[in-house]
């Protein structure tokens, strides 16, 4: 069993947010837009440094994503930031025609996504924007871990030419990824080897999956537990080597059951090694106000649940 351990909480959001100063330093092509949310998107200090290259839009969504594409053809990076919610579902069509239709280089940059946004409510917590997303022709979509994971993805996807969404969050999770550790789009992470049940975890429940790994071991169980920080494209590689060991499979995320991840690893296994799957997911709810945590609990999300899906699936072998 390897033992992952923190010493730190942060905010995904705050690694996007040093990521993208970091950028404003190396990369003069990167521009950001915000949509009258600086300070809860950490955009402040790239605009402070920067302040010919930040375009603050206010309460105008769907014109910075249209703006942000227009700066695309003058050779320019934008990143786009504001909640998922205000992301994805209020500037769908924008995204869709002006974006991903024609392919413009630009990063969607979505913070506060799933429950654990916590008090603000069932209207700013988006459970449905990786399925929005990853329905959409030529869209990358990732969901990273941790702060630095989150920081490396921002970086990385400067360099990667076309559309790209980057979903992050507001709390503050255990930082447990290598600071040092490039960000590689498209390669799934094996973070725990594994013989009896695979548990592919994406966003804030990577941490969960950690936890639920050793409450499985102290039963005698070998759980694999792969880190999907792109949702697309997905490494279908990664996964079918890891079903060939195991033979059953959960699923973990911070979203909807339908559409999310859980269905795009339904689908690769259907075509190619049909196994037990369980769902640790939001199944066809909208959320509520609450704490992080009374919500993950209320909603099935927590380290407890990933443990009972993984006994039900390794039943089902």
């Amino acid at each position: 069993m390897t033992k992952y351990t923190f010493t730190d909480k942060k905010d995904t959001r705050s690694g996007f947010g040093d990521g993208l100063t970091e950028l404003g330093k190396t990369n003069k092509d990167v521009v950001a837009l915000c949509a009258d949310l600086t300070g809860s998107l950490k955009m402040g200090d790239f605009k402070k440094e920067n302040p010919d290259r930040f375009f603050q839009t206010g309460i105008s969504e769907a014109n910075m994503i249209g703006m942000a594409a227009g700066m695309t053809i003058g050779g320019k990076i934008p990143f786009t930031g504001t909640f998922a919610n205000f992301s994805t579902s209020r500037v769908y069509d924008q995204i869709r025609q002006s974006i991903a239709y024609s392919e413009k280089n630009v990063k969607i940059c979505a913070s506060h996504a799933g429950v654990t946004l916590g008090e603000d409510g069932a209207t700013h917590q988006i459970l449905e924007d990786i399925g929005m997303m990853k329905m959409l022709p030529n869209m990358t979509v990732i969901n990273p871990c941790d702060y630095n994971q989150t920081k490396a993805a921002t970086l990385a996807i400067a360099d990667f030419e076309g559309p790209v969404y980057l979903r992050f969050g507001r709390p503050k999770v255990p930082v447990f990824m290598p600071d040092d550790k490039p960000f590689k789009i498209g390669e799934a992470i094996n973070l725990v080897e594994g013989s009896d049940v695979t548990i592919f975890a994406t966003g804030h429940l990577v941490w969960e999956a950690i936890l639920a790994e050793e409450i499985l071991a102290e039963k005698g169980i070998k759980a694999e537990i792969i880190n999907i920080h792109t949702i697309k494209p997905l490494d279908v590689k990664a996964v079918l080597t890891s079903v060939e060991k195991t033979g059953c499979v959960v699923t973990a995320e911070e979203h909807q059951r339908n559409g999310g991840l859980g269905d795009s690893i339904a689908q690769v296994l259907m075509q190619n090694n049909p196994v037990p799957l369980e769902y640790v997911a939001v199944n066809d709810q909208f959320g509520e106000s609450g704490t992080p945590e009374q919500l993950m609990k209320k909603y099935g999300l927590s380290a407890s649940n990933i443990v009972d899906a993984a006994l039900k699936a390794i039943k089902r072998k």
